[in-house]
């Protein structure tokens, strides 16, 4: 047994590490594809655990998510000396994870700390008015900010509805998804790219056009089969939210933090300074540096203002933050490899998934990049699936800005779009759903849910291929 054993262990090392590059580095073409292994499992985890095993996964995500992340590190380091592997974690954790989660525990801070008090009753034009508002604000606050401010009002206008689950559908769609594709701030996907060199007004300049045309169309869908239901069956005979003199809001001075964590960002995007700092061997900017203590200030900032009623009433507790930090961390590590396997391009061992999304002449295929980015987005997560098709694409910013403009725009729009597919695309998509399931508005599942989303956003997304990426 002993034998077999390690006939098998020597078997897996030597397709694992067909070539040893050592300490000084490693030839990504050479790798074995088999380095993607912990990079698929902890996605296909957090997409299949939380429906085949939910009690498990709500239990022990942090487990299975640092188990993925030593499945990749520990073989790295035999492979390749832990100084080089120590190097790599630190690039991945100082150079993309903590700006990361530091964005996003800002802004999911500063809008627990935003609590809209009173009744508004839930008229279709009200409803996609309020969808409108969310859809800009999206972009300036993140989709996650957006959602968690707009959607227990939004519940509570229509609380005395009798059909309003596609209320909630269409709020995901809009204001979850949509409507954070025109700057940094507004989907992970779109921050990932600025910290990649992407400049902070790019999105807004070149893909405007697209969002307002499944934005302005997706309002329309909903205006009308809103205005149908209501028409159809009315609202229930006593609202379970008492009227109230007016509409306000409590904790609204973190209005004025969200303008800070605006400035912030936009600040490190502007400023160049030539001071940096190198951590063993990755190399933080001083106006990278400014932009996270920053935040950390902010956040820290609106916790000491948020009067405790403010984030009773809103139901605030880190623990979905928790969860978003602890799965990203694997993430963040796990695609390491990955990453490096697309940039080696059609010589790779990635590529075929290359050439899937390179025309005959060499040059990327927008309207393929933008379905095979939208398609992970919405199955897998849409963060990490804009930085893998970054880096296929070539992984610099600046020949993607502006050579291969259609091409980012293709990225960003099916990152940020095709998240709304499914649940599990983007992170507020959960937080929605686990809301309006406690407020008691019988949300569908997850195949329930795609079948919304197929019937309403698929041709939506064939037509924005044909007019915007042919």
């Amino acid at each position: 047994m002993k034998t077999v054993a390690r006939a098998a262990a020597t078997f897996f090392f030597v397709l694992l590490f067909p070539t040893l590059a050592g300490a000084a580095g490693f030839d990504a073409s050479a790798l074995s594809p088999l380095w993607g292994v912990p990079f698929a499992g902890i996605l296909l985890s957090l997409a299949l655990m939380p429906l085949l095993a939910p009690s498990f996964w709500h239990h022990h995500y942090g487990k299975v998510a640092a188990a993925w992340a030593l499945a990749f590190l520990v073989p790295f380091g035999v492979a390749y000396g832990a100084p080089f592997a120590g190097e790599q974690l630190l690039h991945a954790l100082v150079g993309e994870y903590i700006p990361f989660v530091v964005l996003l525990t800002a802004l999911y801070t500063v809008a627990g700390g935003i609590h809209i008090r009173g009744n508004l009753h839930g008229a279709p034009g009200l409803n996609t008015g309020i969808l409108g508002i969310g859809a800009l604000l999206a972009s300036l606050m993140g989709t996650t900010g957006a959602s968690m401010l707009l959607i227990r009002p939004l519940i509570r206008a229509n609380d005395n509805r009798r059909h309003r689950v596609h209320v909630v559908v269409f709020f995901i769609f809009i204001v979850s998804n949509v409507g954070g594709s025109l700057t940094p701030l507004g989907d992970p996907p779109l921050f990932l790219g600025f910290l990649q060199g992407v400049e902070f007004f790019w999105t807004l300049r070149n893909i405007l056009p697209d969002t307002l045309f499944v934005v302005g169309l997706l309002l329309v869908v909903f205006y009308l089969m809103d205005r149908h239901y209501y028409r159809k069956e009315g609202v229930l005979p006593a609202d379970p939210t008492p009227d109230t003199p007016g509409i306000g809001f409590d904790g609204a001075r973190n209005f004025w933090l969200l303008g800070a964590i605006v400035a912030l960002v936009l600040m490190s995007g502007v400023w160049k300074s030539p001071v940096s700092f190198e951590i063993h061997g990755t190399h933080v900017g001083l106006p990278g540096l400014v932009r996270d203590l920053g935040l950390v200030g902010v956040t820290l900032l609106s916790l000491a203002i948020t009067p405790r009623k403010v984030h009773a009433d809103n139901r605030f507790s880190w623990a979905p933050m928790a969860e978003v930090a602890k799965l990203f961390a694997g993430i963040f590590l796990t695609i390491i490899p990955v990453i490096a396997m697309l940039r080696a391009g059609e010589q790779g061992p990635f590529g075929a998934v290359v050439s899937a999304v390179t025309r005959a002449d060499g040059q990327p295929d927008p309207a393929m990049y933008f379905w095979a980015t939208g398609v992970l987005s919405a199955f897998l997560d849409n963060a990490p699936t804009y930085l893998v098709f970054f880096n296929t694409a070539g992984g610099n910013a600046q020949t993607l800005m502006t050579t291969h403009a259609d091409t980012l725009a293709a990225i960003s729009a099916g990152a940020v779009f095709m998240g709304a597919c499914t649940y599990i695309g983007n992170a507020p998509n959960m937080m929605v759903k686990a809301i309006a399931d406690e407020r008691g508005m019988g949300m569908p599942g997850f195949f329930g849910y795609m079948a919304w989303s197929g019937g309403i956003l698929l041709p939506l997304f064939i037509l924005t291929t044909l007019i915007f990426f042919r």
